[in-house]
């Protein structure tokens, strides 16, 4: 690894994990350096829109240039622009919450999100990374991950609990892992935030790989089983065109 480009990462990071942002004494003591060196790499890092630092508090924080980039990423990535026209069948059919999930280090990353007319309050947003175990777009994206690089995410991110019904257990979340693929679908019941339920299908690129998913989230009052059973199969064939769209050959 080159170094200074480390620790400037590093910093970005640390920066990027405090709202009101940290202090040069903070990060100094945080990466173990001497505040002229942390000093010469903000001051770097803040020439390229990277890093602002606030005038009154004289703490500095992530810079607008990272809103500029995520917009050119999401532009990028063509899974949204495919699926655009079927997440919006997906609202019309249940005017609930609906979500495209992609893959990535390990996480699930919302890169779309569609709203129907009914009230929701959840904490997702677009960019936002989320736990694989206990979110029901993970739990599909576990599902057909290879074996290892599963068990690989579990020694990693380990499985915290989030409410009382986070499963924590590996054996009991491998059981379910099993059950998705066979069934096409998986359910989140108040895993991941209380009060909210949420069902979600696999979505597959042109190698047959697992690359994201599409997810129906709701309040549980209104997400019963009799509606998930309603909406499961119109998810499962939305799940299906837009693998179609990236050129997926299999069922």
């Amino acid at each position: 690894m080159v170094q200074s480009i480390d620790r400037a990462l590093t910093i970005v990071n640390y920066v990027s994990s405090q709202k009101g942002g940290l202090g040069v004494t903070e990060l100094a003591e945080k990466l173990g350096l001497n505040k002229s060196s942390i000093f010469r790499i903000l001051a770097t890092l803040a020439s390229h829109g990277y890093i602002e630092q606030d005038p009154d508090t004289k703490k500095y924080k992530l810079g607008y240039k990272y809103l500029e980039l995520s917009a050119k990423l999401l532009d990028s990535i063509d899974i949204r622009k495919e699926a655009k026209p079927f997440l919006q069948e997906l609202v019309d059919l249940s005017n609930e919450v609906i979500h495209l999930i992609i893959y990535s280090q390990k996480e699930a990353v919302y890169i779309e999100k569609l709203e129907g007319s009914e009230t929701l309050r959840m904490h997702s947003q677009v960019g936002r990374r989320v736990p694989m175990h206990c979110t029901s777009a993970g739990k599909v994206l576990l599902a057909y991950l290879p074996t290892e690089e599963v068990m690989d995410m579990i020694e990693e991110k380990g499985l915290p609990k989030h409410t009382d019904n986070t499963i924590t257990d590996q054996d009991e979340l491998l059981d379910i892992l099993e059950k998705i693929r066979k069934k096409g679908y998986g359910v989140e019941r108040e895993e991941n935030e209380p009060g909210v339920t949420c069902m979600a299908a696999p979505i597959f690129n042109h190698l047959g790989n697992v690359i994201g998913a599409v997810s129906i989230s709701g309040p549980s009052m209104r997400m019963t089983e009799a509606r998930l059973d309603e909406l499961k199969d119109k998810l499962i064939e939305v799940g299906s065109s837009i693998s179609r769209r990236l050129g997926y050959k299999g069922e």
